[in-house]
């Protein structure tokens, strides 16, 4: 198709999966509950005001924080009797300090295939408004389009670039200007992509359904900076009606609450709608 970008293919199935599902610890889910919560939270916190807002028990709370505290995850002011990250949570870190971002985000793109059974495709922004595809990972048991690493586009194209404008502070003629010279299989109005730029303004995704690539639906969302630039898209790329609308729409939803907690854990990105300077 189009640049040579996509093909269709179908897979071998995959072994069967085991019949008991994973089993997890709800105490070690309990702490990474507390330890996310101080780090969201900006501010040290009593115990009772974490075990309120994590829906934890309060001695169960109590006892989580204790050995946070002990394991130097947690720090305590005795005083205040209030508690806030600790530099343990530094050694853990720093390792990924140095790492390849893509590497980094890697374990989502499988997690979030696996789970809705698309193509997940890591779009990195460069220099001169073109996007190249960093990484995909792509279910083992289905049928599927396929992105070359290494190939690149114009970053306004598709529903990665709805999202991409939207982080953009683009009056409506510099918008037109950028959207007059690209290649679609089947273009949009301006007036309708100018209303999807502002729709994923405020929603922090965009759909296309074929007008990038014939046949192919796309959802898309990206990855800010502190403020609040576009660093990498992430798009979800099934053949058009290959899973049901209201899947479509999960996959999507999933897609771009995973960009928002990478936009935050990565690049300490603030909330979506929240002012930068």
């Amino acid at each position: 198709m189009q640049n040579g970008i996509l093909t269709g293919e179908q897979s071998e199935a995959p072994p069967a999966p085991e019949a008991s599902g994973p089993k997890y610890v709800g105490a070690v889910e309990n702490a990474l509950r507390i330890l996310r919560h101080l780090a969201a939270a900006h501010r040290p916190e009593g115990a009772a005001a974490i075990a309120r807002a994590t829906g934890i028990n309060a001695s169960t709370a109590f006892n989580i924080l204790r050995t946070l505290v002990k394991e130097e995850l947690v720090s305590v002011d005795p005083d205040a009797k209030t508690y806030r990250l600790g530099l343990g949570v530094l050694e853990l870190s720093a390792p990924l300090l140095g790492a390849n971002q893509a590497d980094l985000i890697r374990p989502a793109l499988t997690r979030l295939s696996d789970e809705h059974r698309v193509l997940m495709t890591l779009w990195r922004f460069i220099e001169g408004e073109r996007m190249v595809a960093t990484d995909r990972v792509m279910a083992h048991d289905m049928v599927r389009v396929d992105i070359v690493p290494g190939s690149r586009l114009p970053s306004f194209l598709g529903a990665v670039g709805r999202c991409y404008a939207a982080c953009l502070d683009l009056d409506r003629e510099a918008l037109r200007a950028r959207l007059a010279p690209l290649r679609w299989h089947r273009a949009p109005a301006f007036e309708d992509f100018a209303a999807d730029v502002e729709a994923a303004r405020v929603s922090g995704l965009a759909v296309d359904r074929g007008q990038l690539f014939p046949s192919v639906d796309i959802a898309a969302a990206v990855i800010r900076d502190h403020r609040g630039r576009p660093r990498y898209g992430l798009s979800g790329i099934t053949v058009a009606g290959l899973i049901a609308p209201p899947e479509f729409e999960r996959m999507a939803e999933a897609l771009r609450d995973e960009a928002d907690r990478i936009s935050a854990t990565l690049f300490g990105a603030p909330p979506r709608g929240t002012p930068v300077a």
